[in-house]
C-alpha cells in the first residue's frame, strides 16, 4: 500500500507540475501541491527502498557534486550564423530557395541564456550536458534536475534528445542580486552572467534556489519518431512535458519572417527573460537534411541578431595590451555605462588608425555600444563636448611590459612586440593554449596562467605538461589547495588525448584560426605530416590560401618551433588526426568530388567520406569505387561513366551519408 501511495503521489505531482510549468495552466492551489510534496517527501524518508532519482522530491536538491565530468556529445551542438539586416536574411533566403523554392520557415525567440543537450530513456529523465565546445559538454545533470520546469518524467514512454536553452528570469536575477547585495557579495552583471555563474554551482541546492528556467526547441531524434518539421517537433515538445515558448511563429516569405523579427524586438522589454535576437529556420526537415552544414553552422537556420543598444560615455584613460603574437591593441578605459544588461567599463581601440580616424581623445565623451552584443567598441565622438582639455593620443614607441621598440609593418595597421622573450607575450600564448577552442584545459583560465607564470611554474608551453612535478609549489599558491592542484592536473593530463587540429590551433600560428587548423589536420592527419607541408600542398585544400600556407611553412621552418612540436609529442600529446572515422560506412572506398557542389564545399564533403572510412582521391581510375558530382561536371564524370564506375549527384550522396 505504502509504494502504491508513493507512485501515485508522484505520478500526480508530475502532473501538477507540467500544467503549472509547460502549460502555465495550474489546477491545483500552492498549499495543496505543498501538502502533497510534504506527505511524498515523508513516505520516501520512512521508506528509502522506493528511492527514485526522478521523484518530484529530488526537485529540493541537495546534491554537492565533486567537479563536472566531460561528457562527448552523440551528435554536435552546432552555432548559428548571424543576420543583421532584411538583405541579410533575404541572402539566406535566396541560397535556400536556389534548391527549394517551396520552404517555410519557423521564427523563434533567441534566448540569452545556456544551451544544454537532455536526454531521456523511456520518458525518464537520465542526463544532462552544457554545449561545451559544440563536441564536447560538462555533465550539469544534478542541477538541471532541480530546475522546476524540467520535466524529470515525461507524459511519454519515449527515448529522447532534446536541447533548448537555460536561463534566469528577470525576476530571479532581482531577487539573486537583492541577497548578494545584503551579503556584501558582487553582484552578477546580467542575467545570462548569472545563469553561467548558477550552473557552475556544485551545490545543487544553490541552483534551486536560484529560480532557473527553460525553453526547450530541438528535437533531436525527431525523424526516428516519424515527425517532419520543426512545427510538429515543438507541439510534440511540448505534448509530452517541455516548456516550449509559445512566441513562435511560421511564415511562407522571408519578407514576413522580417516582419516578426521586428516585432519581437519591438516586446523584447517586456517579456521577463533576456532575448538577444530571433532564429529562422527551415520548418521541413527533409530540407533541412539536405541543405545539411558547413564545419561549424547549419545551412537551414540563421540567427538575426538585434541591434546594438548605444550609450554616452566618457573615456577616462587610452592604455595598450600586449596579445601572444606580440600585437599591441589600444583600450579605452571608460566612465561605467550599462549596455545591453552589463556594466560596461573598458572599450577596444583596435589599431592607431582607427584612434585617429575617430579622433577618440582622453576625456571626450562618446558612444559606446557592443558590436555583436559582445565587445564593447566606440562608434563615435561628441566633439561639440570639448572643452579644450583633450588633446590627440600619441601611440606609444616601446612595449608597456618589456620596452623594447614597437615594429610596424608596412602594409599593417598594428603595432607588435617583437621581443620572443617579453613576458606579456609568453603568458597570453599560454592562455591561448589552454583556451576552450584550443585544448579546453579546464580551470587553467588566463587568471590562473598568469598566477603561474608569475611565480615562475610556468613560462613556456611544454611547463604545463611539467606542472605535476610542482604540486607543493602550487598548493601554497592563493586559492591553489589540494583539491584545485588535483582537479587542474586532471584536466591537463586528460587534454594529452585530444586531437591535433586542438594543439595545432593552441600554437599560435598566425592567420591559422580553429576552422583552419580542423582543415589542414584532417587533409594530412597528423602533426609530423604537417610540419612537411610544402605551400603548394597546402593550397590544394579548400579554405587556404597563400597567407595561411605561407604562415604554416614559415612557423615549422623555425627550428625552435619544431622543437617545441617533438617536445609535447615525446610528452604524451596525441599528434594524429582523431576526428576521422565514425562509422565504416564507406571503408576502404575511394571518392572522387567532380563539378560544383551547391549545399556544402568540398571540404565538408571530404570530412563526410573520411568520417566514415573512405579515402577522397583526385583522379578517377578503375580503383575509384564512386564519383560525386555536381553542377558543371566535366571530364571526370565521362570517365566514370565510361569505366562504369557508380555516379552519384549530391542530392544521392546525402541520402548515402544519412541513410
Amino acid at each position: 500500500m505504502i509504494e502504491k501511495r508513493i507512485l501515485e503521489l508522484r505520478k500526480q505531482l508530475h502532473q501538477y507540475n507540467y500544467e503549472y510549468h509547460a502549460l502555465d495552466k495550474p489546477t491545483i492551489a500552492d498549499t495543496e501541491y505543498d501538502q502533497l510534496l510534504h506527505e511524498l517527501v515523508t513516505l520516501e524518508n520512512e521508506n528509502p527502498e522506493f528511492y527514485d532519482a526522478n521523484s518530484p522530491t529530488q526537485k529540493i536538491g541537495g546534491e554537492i557534486a565533486e567537479g563536472f565530468t566531460k561528457v562527448s556529445h552523440r551528435f554536435p551542438m552546432y552555432s548559428l550564423g548571424n543576420a543583421f539586416s532584411l538583405e541579410d536574411l533575404q541572402e539566406f533566403d535566396a541560397r535556400v530557395r536556389s534548391q527549394f523554392a517551396d520552404v517555410e520557415y519557423i521564427v523563434e525567440l533567441k534566448i540569452d541564456g545556456l544551451a544544454m543537450s537532455i536526454d531521456y530513456e523511456d520518458g525518464q529523465f537520465t542526463q544532462a550536458v552544457t554545449r561545451g565546445d559544440g563536441s564536447v559538454g560538462e555533465d550539469v545533470t544534478a542541477n538541471l534536475r532541480v530546475i522546476n520546469s524540467v520535466p524529470l518524467r515525461l507524459n511519454e514512454d519515449v527515448d529522447v534528445t532534446v536541447r533548448g536553452e537555460v536561463f534566469m528570469p528577470v525576476s530571479s536575477f532581482t531577487h539573486v542580486n537583492e541577497s548578494r547585495r545584503e551579503m556584501g557579495e558582487a553582484l552578477f552583471a546580467n542575467c545570462r552572467n548569472a545563469a553561467a555563474g548558477t550552473m557552475r554551482q556544485l551545490d545543487a541546492s544553490v541552483v534551486r534556489s536560484r529560480g532557473l528556467d527553460g525553453f526547450w526547441y530541438t528535437l533531436v531524434n525527431a525523424r526516428e519518431l516519424g515527425i517532419s518539421s520543426q512545427s510538429e517537433a515543438l507541439a510534440f515538445l511540448k505534448k509530452i512535458g517541455f516548456k516550449v515558448n509559445p512566441e513562435y511563429r511560421q511564415f511562407a516569405t522571408i519578407e514576413a519572417v522580417y516582419e516578426r523579427v521586428q516585432e519581437i524586438e519591438a516586446m523584447r522589454d517586456v517579456l521577463g527573460y533576456d532575448i538577444d535576437g530571433a532564429v529562422i529556420k527551415v520548418n521541413q526537415f527533409a530540407i533541412q537534411d539536405a541543405l545539411g552544414f558547413t564545419i561549424r553552422t547549419p545551412r537551414f537556420a540563421i540567427a538575426y541578431k538585434f541591434k546594438a543598444e548605444e550609450v554616452k560615455s566618457v573615456v577616462e584613460d587610452i592604455f595598450v595590451t600586449v596579445g601572444r603574437t606580440g600585437k599591441i591593441t589600444p583600450n579605452a578605459k571608460l566612465l561605467p555605462v550599462q549596455i545591453s544588461g552589463s556594466l560596461v567599463s573598458y572599450a577596444t581601440l583596435h589599431n592607431e588608425d582607427y584612434i585617429t580616424n575617430k579622433d577618440i581623445r582622453v576625456g571626450d565623451t562618446v558612444i559606446v555600444r557592443k558590436a555583436g552584443e559582445i565587445i564593447p567598441e566606440i562608434v563615435s565622438v561628441d566633439v561639440n563636448g570639448r572643452d579644450g582639455t583633450q588633446v590627440p593620443y600619441v601611440f606609444p614607441t616601446q612595449c608597456p611590459v618589456c620596452h623594447e621598440h614597437l615594429v610596424r609593418f608596412e602594409g599593417e595597421a598594428d603595432h607588435y612586440c617583437v621581443n620572443v622573450d617579453c613576458p606579456a607575450k609568453i603568458a597570453e600564448a599560454l592562455v591561448h593554449f589552454a583556451s576552450r577552442d584550443a585544448m579546453n584545459i579546464d580551470t587553467l583560465g588566463e587568471r590562473r596562467v598568469y598566477q603561474l607564470h608569475e611565480a615562475g611554474l610556468l613560462k613556456t608551453i611544454p611547463d604545463i605538461y611539467r606542472l605535476h612535478t610542482r604540486i607543493e609549489a602550487m598548493e601554497v599558491l592563493d586559492k591553489m589547495g589540494s583539491k584545485s592542484v588535483e582537479k587542474l592536473l586532471a584536466a591537463i593530463e586528460a587534454s594529452k588525448q585530444n586531437s591535433v587540429e586542438k594543439w595545432l590551433f593552441g600554437l599560435g600560428i598566425r592567420h591559422v584560426g580553429a576552422k583552419t587548423s580542423s582543415l589542414i589536420a584532417a587533409h594530412y592527419g597528423s602533426i609530423q605530416n604537417i610540419m612537411k607541408a610544402t605551400v603548394e600542398e597546402l593550397l590544394t585544400i579548400d579554405e587556404v590560401g597563400t597567407v595561411i600556407a605561407e604562415s604554416v611553412t614559415g612557423f615549422f621552418e623555425i627550428d625552435a618551433n619544431r622543437h617545441l612540436v617533438e617536445e609535447l609529442v615525446d610528452m604524451g600529446l596525441n599528434p594524429e588526426y582523431t576526428q576521422r572515422v565514425t562509422s565504416a560506412k564507406f571503408a576502404g572506398m575511394k571518392f572522387v568530388l567532380t563539378g560544383t557542389l551547391t549545399t556544402m564545399g568540398r571540404s565538408d564533403a571530404k570530412k563526410l567520406i573520411e568520417a566514415q572510412g573512405g579515402d577522397v582521391v583526385g583522379s578517377v581510375s578503375a580503383k575509384t569505387d564512386v564519383v560525386v558530382y555536381g553542377d558543371s561536371a566535366g571530364s571526370k564524370l565521362t570517365k566514370a561513366q565510361e569505366l562504369g564506375i557508380t555516379t552519384w549527384t549530391e542530392m544521392q550522396f546525402l541520402e548515402e551519408v544519412n541513410a
